[in-house]
């Protein structure tokens, strides 16, 4: 069985950003491009995750990718395999990353064994392929014990952690514990937050860099409204928008169309001008989908006309998640014990992921058609789905938590709710975006601004190689590796 997939990466032109970016800020960028192309000449740019579908770090990395090959640079893409019990560890050290114990348990050597088990023979696939010139960025806890592999090769490593937590806790310690000793060969260890990164990291190779969002992405180009309505009624999300034709255009140019339906669980269908308050993001209990249902049925549905949908990606796709269809199970047994007048008004959407362009389609009208978008995580390392809604000029209402919080400034480009268990305040919240239009257009518009500025591809790729220059200087030095 072979142990890596190599995910093809589409070249993307980065002189698109000259639409959206002011004029010092595109030749800032060119400026980038010509420095990568040179510094990085004969250098290949690896990136190794676990899954080339579904969550964040995809959303992340297909972009960035195809932007350093548009740019010149030699990025290339990997994800590793492995069995249920290596993704089961994996995601029992996600969550704990996160300050919660998932399934509550062991990390001990009989994990440890599995894991090394799974990696070493990823390892003995990846190894080969890498030169000691290259440049390897090892992402999330599935990949840290890649590290020393790599690392004796002599090329630069970088592990990326995309997870953590403010206030580290007993758990968080936990999966520290566990994936440190992995880690001491890394040249570089980078977090998205100052305060994710974990205590006795040598500050000189600890950085840290906000993630992104591609604004050309299928996901996140302009749809007119007729286009967000087709797509939605060809996907059977809504029931009556039109006869359009459900298109879309393909990032390499091409014309798309949605043809596949998602699954829907609800009483009765969705209306194209019902009010949608709308969580949309991977099935997961950090996410707090049960919490979101449940604020909905006792806080909004009796004060207001608006709908709740619960979107996410189909449970059969998603490889590195075992624990997804277990929570769509939970969140489908408690739709059913609703009160009629509540389920009436709740929509929950499995979003079909064989084709991850057409996925995309479907997100990007979900998130437009979206009257107030929700995101109610009792932990995040960075919410991409609500920089996506942010870019759409959507209000968001979310919690007070991790990488949210440089995202939206309260109040001035989304509503952040102090305590995401707090079903009374994130009701409250939502209802006070659902009374007032004005309101809700004027915190959309900020936030399309703040992430302009702040959180487009441009900046993330400046923030890598500023990263990825100072390691191969410091390699060219032959400075010594700490320890950790």
């Amino acid at each position: 069985m072979a142990r890596l997939e190599h995910v093809p990466v589409a070249v993307m032109d980065p002189r698109r950003f000259r639409s959206v970016l002011l004029p010092g800020e595109y030749e800032a960028l060119e400026a980038l491009i010509e420095d990568g192309r040179r510094e990085l000449r004969g250098r290949v740019v690896w990136n190794v995750n676990s899954t080339a579908r579904g969550g964040g770090v995809v959303e992340l990395l297909r972009p960035l990718l195809g932007y350093s090959r548009g740019g010149g640079v030699d990025a290339r893409w990997v994800v590793i395999q492995g069995d249920p019990e290596f993704f089961e560890i994996t995601k029992r050290l996600h969550n704990r990353l996160h300050g919660f114990r998932g399934d509550r348990g062991e990390l001990g050597g009989r994990e440890q064994a599995i894991y090394e088990r799974t990696l070493d023979a990823c390892a003995a696939e990846l190894v080969p392929l890498i030169n000691e010139r290259d440049v390897v960025i090892l992402h999330d806890p599935q990949t840290a014990g890649l590290v020393s592999r790599v690392a004796r090769v002599g090329a630069t490593v970088i592990w990326r952690c995309h997870v953590g937590r403010d206030d580290v806790n007993g758990p968080a310690h936990e999966a520290w514990s566990f994936l440190r000793p992995y880690l001491r060969e890394a040249h570089a260890y980078v977090f998205s937050r100052a305060s994710f990164a974990w205590d006795g990291l040598p500050e000189d190779r600890t950085a840290v860099i906000p993630p992104s969002i591609d604004a050309f992405s299928v996901k996140n180009a302009a749809q007119s409204r007729e286009q967000s309505l087709a797509i939605l009624a060809r996907a059977g999300i809504l029931a009556d928008a039109g006869s359009a034709p459900p298109v879309f255009t393909r990032s390499d140019g091409t014309p798309g169309r949605v043809d596949r339906r998602a699954q829907v669980t609800e009483k009765q269908p969705l209306r194209v001008h019902d009010p949608v308050v709308m969580q949309l993001s991977r099935w997961d209990h950090l996410k707090d989908p049960l919490g979101v249902m449940k604020a909905f049925a006792l806080e909004v549905a009796p004060r207001s006309d608006a709908h709740l949908l619960l979107a996410g990606p189909s449970t059969e796709w998603i490889a590195d998640d075992p624990e997804g269809a277990r929570v769509l199970s939970s969140v489908e047994r408690r739709f059913h014990a609703l009160p009629d007048d509540a389920r009436a008004r709740v929509h929950l959407v499995s979003l079909p992921m064989d084709d991850i362009e057409e996925n995309a389609a479907i997100v990007n009208a979900l998130q437009h058609h979206a009257t107030v978008v929700v995101q109610k995580s009792l932990a995040e390392g960075f919410g991409l789905t609500v920089a996506e809604a942010m870019w759409k000029s959507r209000p968001v209402v979310a919690s007070r938590v991790g990488g949210i919080e440089d995202q939206i400034v309260d109040g001035e480009s989304g509503i952040l709710v102090a305590n995401p268990r707090d079903l009374t305040a994130t009701g409250e919240a939502v209802l006070e975006v659902l009374s007032d239009p004005g309101l809700a257009r004027w915190l959309g518009h900020a936030a399309h601004e703040r992430v302009r500025d702040r959180f487009l591809a441009p900046q993330h790729l400046a923030r890598y190689f500023d990263l990825i220059r100072q390691l191969i200087r410091r390699e060219s030095s032959a400075e010594p590796v700490g320890v950790l």
